[in-house]
């Protein structure tokens, strides 16, 4: 999972309520920006690890290709390298009421409200989420491999982005890039669905122009019937919740969901998917409402945005400005009309 990390400013602290939880958010973000390099001295240092490289040489062919191609920010973000000494940048705190899909929102003075709290340390998220238990809610702690900072820096490639191929770094670079090219404070659901359709349909059209043919078809497909499960999940339980139960008859009410979920998940694992046991560690790990919270984030208005590009021919420009258009309507007619778009 990638969520966009907010951040808090030196300049904007008197508005911060927890100085001890903005400083660690300002010194990490301090920290990765001193370790930043500019990846041209790395190619052009025979010194430096061969691997490392080959796949920034690759990253920039995809860094090129977002800003030619898909329009997205012609900057240094993602043409500086950082190596911060660990596998994953960040850790996101999710909390839910017990008996709610509504998570625990945080509002920051650049990026607004957003549905997660995050943490330079692991330790950091641990306690937050402990404190989170402690006050009867359903936590879920996710890493994070890249965010973005919206232009306020220029973001680099961190060390956490090369583990995964060259295709899965190219949808990372057009993912954050897209943050940049459209954001719309207080609603990470526009924000993260509108990013993920330009990294969806970006990483189309960059392996079509190479000559390479969808080589994760089958990944998406399965992430995509994955997905399905976990949101028609959020439906039913939100349906649960709504109703006038006792606190028992919810949470066996709520048990009874979770245990379906991972039921037709195994059902599509041993069925068309002949065994594939990608998602077999998330479906197995403790269950909560906070932990479904990230899909709805992904994934809520992708089919709106995909709607919304053929609307105007896989024109670009036209795309980003009907999207800052739809940022700009208030909440209830901008969702009225992502979903005329998706429908």
């Amino acid at each position: 999972m990638r969520l966009f990390v907010p951040l808090c400013l030196l300049f904007l602290l008197n508005g911060c309520s927890s100085a001890g939880y903005y400083g660690q958010l300002m010194q990490g973000q301090w920290q990765l920006l001193q370790a930043r390099e500019p990846v041209v001295q790395i190619l052009a240092d025979p010194s430096r690890d061969p691997r490392l490289r080959e796949q920034l040489q690759r990253a920039q062919a995809a860094r090129d290709f977002a800003s030619e191609h898909l329009h997205l920010p012609d900057n240094r973000s993602y043409r500086l390298y950082a190596d911060i000494g660990r596998p994953l940048v960040v850790w996101n705190v999710f909390a839910t009421p017990e008996f709610s899909l509504a998570p625990l929102t945080h509002c920051f003075p650049i990026a607004g409200c957003v549905a997660y709290r995050g943490y330079y340390s692991q330790s950091g998220a641990r306690g937050e989420a402990a404190l989170q238990k402690l006050a009867g809610r359903d936590v879920y702690v996710g890493g994070v491999e890249a965010y973005s900072t919206l232009g306020w820096f220029d973001d680099p490639i961190l060390n956490t982005m090369l583990g995964w191929g060259d295709e899965r770094l190219a949808t990372l670079i057009f993912h954050e890039l897209a943050h940049q090219r459209v954001y719309v404070k207080d609603d990470t659901e526009f924000n993260e669905s509108f990013a993920t359709f330009v990294e969806q349909e970006g990483t189309r059209q960059w392996l079509a122009q190479r000559g390479l043919p969808p080589v994760a078809s089958t990944l998406m497909a399965q992430r995509d019937q994955f997905t399905a499960l976990v949101l028609a999940t959020r439906e039913r339980l939100a349906a649960l919740y709504a109703q006038p139960l006792s606190a028992q008859a919810m949470r066996t009410g709520k048990a009874a969901e979770f245990k379906r979920l991972r039921r037709e998940y195994r059902q599509l694992r041993d069925g068309p998917w002949q065994g594939d046991k990608r998602f077999d560690a998330w479906i197995n790990g403790p269950m909560n409402n906070a932990k479904l919270l990230p899909f709805g984030l992904y994934d809520q208005w992708v089919p709106a945005f995909a709607g919304l590009f053929r609307q105007v021919r896989g024109d670009w420009r036209a795309f980003y400005e009907h999207a800052a258009a739809l940022g700009k309507l208030p909440m209830d007619e901008r969702r009225a009309e992502l979903v005329r778009l998706g429908g």
